[in-house]
């Protein structure tokens, strides 16, 4: 369990989460950027809007939810779409909660709100290493979540003046984040070598026609190669 922090150690704390989230914030403003000046293109209300950003906070749900509106799909219909695709993060915070038994209920509550992909990518890292402190972590989650909020604010403020998204390159906002990300967890040999196997796998997946469960199929394969590659090592010289 956390110490009481003093004065000086909460803005120590403050200070590190806000820098370790800085990767996902330049992420976050653009792609969130991109779902505000869409749902304004769709008819959705602004308070709408950044109301979905508050309480849903999954950037992939709600993109999805914006494409079901334009195909005018049913409120149920939505739902039940976004509850299916964040059924992810029950895997997320699964990974996360051995690291965090000594957290009250209240604070897991809060903490598991706002664990998004990226942010789980990041205290995975964090957490792994000893570092449970709760100040850094919440920052962390607060840092991202407002970021994704600026953006889709900023969306929704701009969008009479933008026709298309498609040429700010914004879907690639996301990408380059996830690149970041998986560059700073990299640290072994094996890492790099499961990293390239997989981007490989998913291409020859995408243009075999496998083109909706390519980068699963990539992820697991390649992952279970690791694994049994990392088993070898060990067995082989320690």
């Amino acid at each position: 369990m956390d110490q009481k922090n003093s004065p000086v150690d909460l803005k120590k704390n403050v200070l590190q989460g806000f820098i370790v989230s800085m990767p996902v914030v330049v992420g976050y403003i653009p792609i969130g950027f991109a779902f505000g000046v869409l749902a304004k293109k769709v008819g959705l209300s602004s308070m709408n809007a950044v109301f979905m950003s508050i309480i849903v906070f999954a950037g992939s749900s709600q993109l999805i939810a914006i494409g079901l509106l334009v195909a005018g799909a049913s409120a149920l219909s939505i739902i039940i779409a976004t509850f299916i695709v964040n059924l992810r993060h029950l895997l997320m915070t699964a990974a996360l909660s051995p690291y965090l038994k000594r957290w009250r209920a209240l604070a897991l509550t809060l903490f598991s709100y706002q664990i998004t992909d990226e942010t789980f990518a990041i205290h995975a890292e964090r957490f792994s290493s000893g570092d449970t402190n709760k100040t850094a972590a919440f920052t962390i989650n607060i840092v991202s979540q407002l970021s994704w909020i600026t953006g889709t604010v900023l969306g929704i403020a701009t969008s009479g003046f933008i026709k298309d998204v498609k040429p700010f390159a914004l879907d690639y906002a996301l990408i380059a984040m996830f690149i970041g990300l998986l560059v700073f967890q990299i640290k072994s040999k094996t890492q790099i070598l499961v990293a390239i196997l997989s981007g490989c796998v998913s291409i020859l997946l995408y243009l075999a026609g496998i083109d909706q469960w390519n980068i699963i199929l990539a992820t697991l394969l390649s992952a279970t190669f690791g694994i049994l590659v990392e088993k070898w090592i060990k067995k082989r010289f320690y």
